[in-house]
């Protein structure tokens, strides 16, 4: 769905479009004053990410690789059009996690994070006519204190299903901030979208004003 800009004519299309359902990225390009519009790419990303880990990829190569099929699936149903694509994967130890299916997994997930350093390999691409016009992939590092099973249960309950929504099913700009020890990188990416990297790439083609 179109995320209205002030200002802007509502009746012209926006150049810009997000393959992602991601609420997250799209509010955090709406803030930076991106006209964009979401269209989700609708893959199978659980039957991509199996075929990568058989394949032995790499978490920031299968970062990059879903990046473009996202935008690759979206750019062939909109011509002419910018399409971002984006993805991130949680790597703890070579071992990749998805976004918990719900609060029980999401507390099995933080208790096995706990006391340990992971990363969040943010990967973004735009394409246009399926042409590969530009990727950044960018990384941080993040690492869990040691709480109690208290807390965690204490997190979870005042967080609620909001975390599923998470690869590390913590939310770092809300309370997810009281499970880290020590948060290395850059803010964006850990939100999922390496932003700043993205808005110089537009800039660059007159998609942004500069």
């Amino acid at each position: 769905m179109p995320v209205t800009m002030p200002d802007s004519d509502a009746t012209v299309p926006p150049k810009i479009v997000l393959a992602s359902a991601s609420a997250t990225r799209a509010r955090l390009l709406a803030a930076a004053g991106v006209p964009v519009e979401t269209h989700p790419a609708a893959i199978d990303e659980d039957e991509i990410k199996i075929s990568l880990r058989g394949a032995k990829a790499t978490s920031a190569a299968a970062a990059e690789t879903l990046a473009e099929i996202k935008a690759q699936t979206v750019s062939r149903r909109c011509p002419g059009r910018l399409v971002v694509g984006a993805d991130q994967v949680l790597d703890c130890d070579e071992e990749w996690f998805d976004k918990p299916a719900d609060l029980k997994q999401a507390r099995a997930q933080l208790g096995r994070l706990r006391g340990r350093r992971h990363e969040l390999i943010s990967s973004a691409m735009v394409v246009q006519d399926g042409v590969r016009l530009w990727h950044h992939t960018a990384r941080a590092a993040l690492t869990m204190r040691p709480f109690s099973d208290a807390f965690l249960d204490s997190y979870l309950a005042a967080a609620g299903p909001g975390v599923c929504a998470s690869v590390g099913a913590y939310q770092l700009e809300g309370l997810g901030a009281q499970l880290f020890a020590r948060v290395e990188g850059d803010y964006f990416t850990i939100l999922g979208l390496p932003l700043l990297p993205l808005l110089a790439f537009l800039r660059d083609r007159d998609a942004l004003p500069s």
